[in-house]
């Protein structure tokens, strides 16, 4: 009885544990910044800076993949991250401990115990996940003071750069597919385990149907999916065996991984045979899966072997190395593949693995009012718009037609033609005064609203969205050069 006692409490305290660890998973600490972001703030809190004023925004200069669209992601991290954000007892301390080149103490105790109290109280507005958006408008503006926009910088390049990349490429993706499921297979491969878990939950909301990653699934509620390895075949004493036992394993769910274990040929016959033992209990071969060679010639000879046993309905998945371009010409060839698991080329993003992303000071208050920031440089697609800024969304027969990119405090042009429009303002509140305001949707809405935004643009084959900066903004940047 004292044994039953003890392992229902260490159960419980089991439970506790790992739940406590789901959560530690999630926290960012405030840590995860550039160092010469808290040398900033230093100065500043020494200047008496620290709580003045100031508007920064996040944009990205080009398109990736050289598409005509992106689509923004990341949001729920942002506000998971800002509702978490104080250093605890450990990080002042190691801040504490610093030292310059020359030994003494990087930072003051006074600085440490201002840090020590330090919450964010920043008021955000941000264009919602699953939006499509383009080069140079505003996806995050933040308004608070210059000490803690400062320290947001790098986490929040961080948080909304890669997924807005990942979400892009998958769209792509499963664009390419033509409607065909697209799995995400990606984390064996991805850049550590908070790459792999950020990359499974951008490829849903881009529009994968499911993800191989177990831990994605828990945390973020998205279906999963998977297969067989070779291993499996192989730790069996033939392949038939190994299928057989597999079947027993999966009944209905059965999709066996043939081919390119010991070859296509006896490996079809092999699945057919299974599979009609599985018709025999009721049940059904569910599907066979491609992992190598030439995918249209063995693709066609699998369906064609799987149709004359009389599994017509037995679906070809097909992996190994596939991205938008290799799916796209299978597809134009008529290739008999029904599902795609795309992996390391989408979790990557090998062919841009990076998104360039920017944040930058466009305004500051002095004595209560705001005065604009612009950078100049001598690239000038490194020069910046200044100001407190709202992208309008113009539409026409639910079809997205123009983005105007215009200042809040300046107003917007009258546009011909708008009066047949409808319009909206993509920026929403999220944070006021350091406190959520935005009711976020579920990762399945946000999924459904980007396909459908997806879908919708497509519709006007789009060789370059036009989005245009308001005239009065335009003549406040020219003024400012």
């Amino acid at each position: 009885m004292q044994l039953f006692v003890f392992a229902l409490i260490y159960r419980k305290l089991m439970t506790i544990v790992f739940t406590y660890k789901d959560i530690i998973m999630q926290r960012i600490s405030p840590l995860l910044t550039d160092q010469y972001q808290f040398t900033m703030a230093y100065g500043y809190w020494q200047c008496n800076k620290a709580e003045q004023q100031a508007v920064f925004r996040l944009s990205f200069r080009t398109l990736p993949f050289k598409n005509n669209y992106a689509i923004t992601c990341g949001l729920t991290d942002v506000i998971n991250f800002l509702k978490n954000f104080e250093l605890n007892k450990d990080e002042l301390a190691y801040l504490a401990s610093l030292k310059d080149s020359n030994g003494s103490l990087m930072f003051s105790k006074q600085f440490i115990n201002y840090l020590e109290k330090l919450h964010f109280t920043c008021t955000i507005k941000a264009i919602p996940e699953g939006t499509l958006v383009f080069a140079n408008e505003p996806l995050l503006e933040i308004e608070g003071p210059l000490l803690q926009c400062q320290l947001l910088e790098t986490p929040l390049l961080n948080l909304l750069g890669f997924s807005t990349l990942v979400a892009t490429k998958a769209a792509r993706i499963c664009r390419a597919a033509q409607g065909d499921p697209v799995v995400e297979f990606g984390l064996r491969r991805a850049q550590g385990p908070n790459g792999g878990l950020t990359a499974s939950r951008a490829a849903y909301i881009g529009g994968c149907s499911a993800t191989s990653n177990v831990l994605a699934g828990k945390i973020f509620d998205i279906p999963i999916k998977g297969t067989m390895a070779h291993s499996w075949v192989m730790s069996f004493s033939n392949e038939l065996e190994a299928f057989r036992s597999w079947a027993k394993v999966m009944g209905n769910e059965t999709i066996l991984l043939l081919l390119d274990t010991y070859g296509t040929t006896q490996g079809i016959k092999n699945a057919t045979f299974i599979g009609k033992e599985l018709r025999e209990r009721n049940l059904k071969l569910a599907g066979v899966r491609l992992d190598s060679g030439d995918m249209l010639k063995i693709s066609k000879q699998v369906r064609k072997l799987l149709d004359a046993a009389g599994f017509q309905d037995t679906k070809i998945l097909a992996s190994g190395d596939l991205d938008e371009y290799l799916i796209g010409k299978l597809k134009d060839q008529k290739a008999p593949i029904d599902i795609w698991g795309v992996g390391t080329r989408l979790a990557t993003c090998n062919d841009q693995p990076s998104l360039n992303v920017v944040y930058k000071l466009t305004a500051i208050n002095e004595a209560g009012s705001w005065k604009y920031k612009r950078k100049i440089s001598d690239q000038p697609e490194k020069a910046t718009t200044p100001g407190i800024l709202e992208v309008r969304r113009f539409y026409l027969n639910k079809q997205m037609v123009h983005d105007v990119i215009y200042d809040t405090q300046l107003g917007i042009s009258k546009l011909p033609n708008q009066e047949s429009m409808v319009f909206k303002d993509l920026l929403v509140p999220i944070f006021h005064n350091g406190t959520l305001v935005y009711q976020e949707p579920t990762i399945h809405e946000t999924r459904e609203f980007a396909l459908q935004e997806t879908m919708n643009f497509l519709k006007n084959n789009f060789k370059k969205y036009p989005v245009k900066l308001d005239k009065k903004l335009a003549r406040l940047q020219n003024e400012l050069q």
